[in-house]
This record gives structure tokens, sequence and C-alpha cells, in this order.
């Protein structure tokens, strides 16, 4: 071979080698399609929740896959993957509610059995129901947007949620009633009356802004509400 072609093939093999190098150091842009690095730091908890917060803001129908995939910036096939339809995706938050709830269910069933004053077993339930909406503040939105609805999902709801919370919370009212330590008053309607004013204020917090300062402040908010809420047992 010639001297000036075997240079010439050097050259060029040097070159390949260069760019081969330069290549497997650069990031490949085809994994940038659907934003895996974002993906993959956005597990199952985090979906729910942000779809909580979106079918809470908008209900059921209004809502699509794609809208929250979007608040979380991931392609919507992630949460496909993990969730499948729609009506899936709604069936599990429902059952994230209803395992973030399970440990205040606990705590009121065993106050049932507490050597407490009725009137005292309440107070103690009704600061377990205050605390459990400041930990959770969109459960009372998403619980008003989703009891209007119909069919199966209302079924679902009232099973998984409304049932197991009065199973425990009515005995505790409906015994102090009997006992004559709260306000004599039907105590569906207490329970009823109670779990909805209390999610609803602090799941609508934002729009007592307009009036009062006060749920910037979140200690002194939670003060104020756990009184009212007493307040409706009467003194």
């Amino acid at each position: 071979m010639k001297p000036g072609l075997n240079t010439g093939i050097r050259t060029i093999q040097g070159e390949q080698e260069n760019v081969a190098e330069v290549t497997e150091r650069a990031p490949s842009k085809r994994r940038t399609r659907g934003r895996p690095l974002a993906d993959a730091s956005v597990g199952p908890d985090v979906i729910l929740r942000a779809a909580r917060r979106t079918f809470a803001k908008r209900g059921y129908d209004a809502t699509s896959v794609r809208e929250v995939a979007r608040e979380l910036g991931i392609d919507a096939a992630l949460i496909a993957h993990h969730f499948g339809t729609k009506e899936t995706l709604w069936l599990a938050v429902v059952e994230q509610i209803v395992e973030l709830a399970q440990p205040m269910f606990d705590a009121l069933r065993a106050l049932r059995t507490s050597s407490l004053p009725h009137r005292e077993r309440v107070r103690r339930a009704l600061e377990l129901c205050v605390d459990h909406e400041f930990d959770e503040p969109d459960m009372g939105m998403f619980f008003s947007t989703a009891a209007t609805e119909e069919g199966a999902r209302l079924d679902r709801l009232q099973e998984r949620l409304v049932r197991p919370y009065h199973e425990v919370m009515f005995p505790l009212l409906a015994e102090a009633v009997e006992a004559g330590e709260i306000r004599a008053a039907d105590p569906n309607v207490l329970f009823f009356m109670i779990a909805s004013a209390i999610g609803m204020t602090v799941s609508y917090s934002h729009m007592m802004r307009e009036f009062t300062s006060l749920p910037t402040r979140q200690h002194e908010f939670r003060q104020a509400v756990l009184a009212v809420a007493l307040n409706i047992l009467g003194d």
C-alpha cells in the first residue's frame, strides 16, 4: 500500500473513533421524548394527589388524564401505565383517600370504648376530624364535587368513605345526645353538618382570604374551626 494512502486511512479511522467517542458521551436526544427524567421521579402516589386536586376542582366529567399529566409535566402514557382509564384513576384516588383516612377511623372507633365522658369523646373526635382535614385540605373539595356523581361512582363513594366514617362517628354523637352531654339534635344531621362543614371550610379557605387573613395563620385557623365545630354541640 502506498504511504500516502495508508496515512489517509489512519486519519479517517482516527476521526471515526473521535466521532464515536463524542457520540457515546453526548446525551441521546431520543430519550427526551415523553420527558422520561421527569416521569421517573413521579410515582403513583404523586399522580393520585394531582388527580385528586384536578377532580376536586373540575369534577369527573370535566377532567381528563391529559390535564392531570400536564399539571405534573409528564406524559399521559405514564398515568395510563399505572392506572389505565380515567375511571380507574378516579377509583384509585378514592382508595388513596380511604387509606389516608384509616388512622382517623381507627382512632374514632377506639374512642367509643374510652372511659372519657361522652362529651369529651366527641370533643376528641372533632379534633381528629379537624386535624385530618388540615393534613389533607383538598379532600373536602374532592368530596363535595364527587358527591354530585350518580350511579356507580356515587355508590363507591358511599361504600368506601361515607359509610365507614358514619359507622365510627355516629355512635359517639348518638350516645352523647342520649346522655344529655351535647345538644339534643338528630345524630345523623349532626354527623353530616359537622363532617361537611369542617371539610368545606378548610378546602375553600382561599375564599375566606378576601375577608380575613386567618387562613394564612394555620394554627389559629385550626383552633377557630375546632371552636366553631364544638359550638355546634351546645354548652
